[in-house]
């Protein structure tokens, strides 16, 4: 019998948490766990790229709370790349993706985050199974396992 590789144990999350993003402002952010999507998506709006010192940035703001308009958190970030995202309603667009720092379940670690508008979803950010890869499983059954919302 072949004998089995010793791997770490890796963290159970639900199917929708708590995370925040704190290098853009945002202290506490919903997001669906999506393991459906490749990237996770932030919802963003407001969007405008430009150039600062020969690289592409990105302002936007963020909406971190469902079905509320307010606070708004205004972000201003580098570009990683724009990428070709295909949506779940099988529209393709090009967007702008992000690398920052994200907090799940008390792990912080670097996330690729494609901004959106995600307005008309019921989640302001997907997390997707790039971000989960190596670090977590689904408990489909749970929401919140991560714990509360940090306040």
């Amino acid at each position: 019998m072949p004998r089995k590789k010793k791997t770490r144990e890796l963290a159970v999350v639900g199917w929708r948490e708590w995370v925040r993003l704190d290098l853009l402002g945002v202290q506490a952010i919903k997001a669906k766990v999506d393991t459906g999507a490749r990237t996770s998506s932030l919802h963003a709006f407001r969007v405008k790229t430009f150039e600062k010192d020969g690289a592409p940035h990105v302002r936007f703001q963020v909406h971190p709370e469902q079905r509320k308009t307010k606070p708004t958190v205004e972000c201003e970030w580098p570009v990683h790349e724009f990428r070709k995202v295909r949506s779940s309603s099988g529209h393709e667009a090009l967007r702008p993706v992000i690398l920052t720092e994200i907090v799940v379940a008390g792990q912080a670690f670097e996330i690729e985050l494609t901004l959106a508008n995600r307005d008309q979803m019921g989640f302001r950010m997907l997390l997707g199974r790039e971000a989960l890869r190596d670090r977590f499983v689904v408990d489909s059954g749970r929401s919140y396992v991560g714990g509360p919302r940090n306040k």
